[in-house]
């Protein structure tokens, strides 16, 4: 039986090397087809896993409350009285609020407050627009920032509103493009900070949308400072329009999340009847994003799998001539006594191998075009091990169901039909 097969396979093999460049084409089908979906399915798991780590960034225990300036009313001419300028007119969440679900909801650890602005930050040398994000000496756990060196500002320091701040890496390399930057001073309106620590926000750069006063700014280009030492020496701070821009309220755990944001919505709906406010749960985003990334790789994959068919659809219709060509070939083969299972082994191999022989180079071209990708877009990609033993399996299920048919024909002709042609 393994002599069978062996013989069967060199045959096979050696029919394929006759026509080498005809080999090589039909081939092409499965190449592309393979690689078309180790690439494609690639970039949809680096955009999935990007997603996720940007939604676990945020803490899958949290519940973060938004500031959400309201609709303006349409001025009513027949109302007597004038209403108070736009930027005066105060909006979102207050520190009643904080203290409002800290005292009142079951299950909530802290609520941390954020505020975020864009200003000029100036060093002994340089200048540059950066977000002012003023918070507590908890933001490195609440929103898993990583040091890089020195220290977070302290609770003594945020008491006393002292002139510190915490730089990160993208706004030190502008700032301070020669050394460490801890220790040293930046500038803020007419005060002087002192740096005492550098944390990584671990984002990618994009644009600040959404926060009051807030322009395009690298994302990354952060200057933390205490939010007391924010509210009493930047003007910003001082005259904006909401307390808080941001609530990260911290739970005990994950299976307290979906009561104590319905809890907070409830509450928040009670004080604030503009709806001034949004909630945003990272752990019903996280379930949310991750179901619709495998309804994407599903259309993503079925969209590169139809090459794959081509491919298929190719690779009959060359074994097909082939039967034609070999019909002479065929029924001398049956004239010396070959069985008609021996005449589809024979033509199944060579689809076969055909197949899986262009499904591994595929997997070759579906390696190396990621890369590409990731270099000339700085998209993410990743590559895993099921998308490429899916390709390769349905590379070789392709060569036999689209060899079957090519191989009962030429396993059907009659032997003294074939030796006349």
């Amino acid at each position: 039986m393994i002599l069978r097969f062996h013989r069967t396979l060199s045959l096979g093999v050696k029919n394929l090397l006759l026509h080498k460049v005809r080999s090589c084409l039909t081939m092409l089908g499965i190449v592309f087809g393979v690689g078309s979906v180790i690439a494609m399915l690639a970039v949809g798991e680096g955009a999935s896993q990007e997603a996720s780590r940007s939604i676990a960034s945020l803490g899958s225990s949290n519940i973060i409350l938004e500031s959400v300036e309201p609709p303006r009313e349409p001025d009513n001419p027949l109302q007597t009285g004038s209403k108070p300028p736009l930027w005066t007119q105060k909006y979102g969440l207050t520190e009643a609020d904080r203290a409002r679900i800290t005292n009142t909801i079951p299950n909530v650890i802290r609520v941390h407050p954020e505020t975020e602005r864009t200003d000029e930050v100036m060093s002994a040398s340089s200048r540059q627009r950066a977000i002012l994000h003023a918070t507590w000496p908890e933001c490195p756990e609440i929103r898993n920032i990583q040091r890089i060196e020195g220290r977070f500002f302290t609770q003594l320091e945020l008491e006393r509103a002292m002139p510190v701040c915490v730089i990160s890496p993208s706004l030190r390399r502008k700032l301070f493009p020669f050394g460490s930057a801890v220790g040293e001073f930046v500038r803020i309106e007419g005060d002087y900070y002192t740096i005492v620590g550098e944390y990584s926000p671990g984002a990618s750069e994009v644009e600040d949308e959404g926060k009051e006063g807030a322009e395009t700014v690298a994302r990354d280009d952060i200057l933390y400072l205490p939010i007391n030492t924010a509210r009493a020496r930047v003007t910003s701070f001082i005259y904006g329009r909401t307390q808080y821009d941001t609530l990260v309220v911290q739970t005990t755990g994950t299976q307290h999340v979906s009561a104590i944001g319905e809890s907070i919505e409830s509450l928040m709906d009670h004080t604030h009847a503009d709806h001034d406010f949004r909630i945003v749960v990272p752990l019903e985003l996280l379930a949310q994003a991750r179901k619709t990334q495998r309804l994407f790789n599903v259309i993503i994959g079925s969209i590169a799998a139809i090459s794959l068919l081509v491919g298929g659809i190719g690779i009959m219709n060359i074994m097909l001539a082939t039967v034609t060509e070999r019909t002479r070939e065929i029924g001398v083969r049956r004239a010396l006594g070959a069985r008609r299972v021996d005449i589809v082994s024979q033509f199944l191999v060579e689809t076969v191998v055909i197949s899986l022989v262009g499904g591994l180079t595929g997997v070759l071209v579906g390696l190396g075009i990621p890369g590409i990708i990731t270099s000339l877009t700085n998209l993410p990609t990743v590559v895993t091990a099921s998308s490429v033993l899916f390709s390769v399996i349905v590379s070789v299920l392709i060569g036999v169901v689209f060899g079957i048919y090519p191989a009962r024909r030429a396993a059907s002709l009659d032997p003294i039909d074939a030796l006349r042609m």
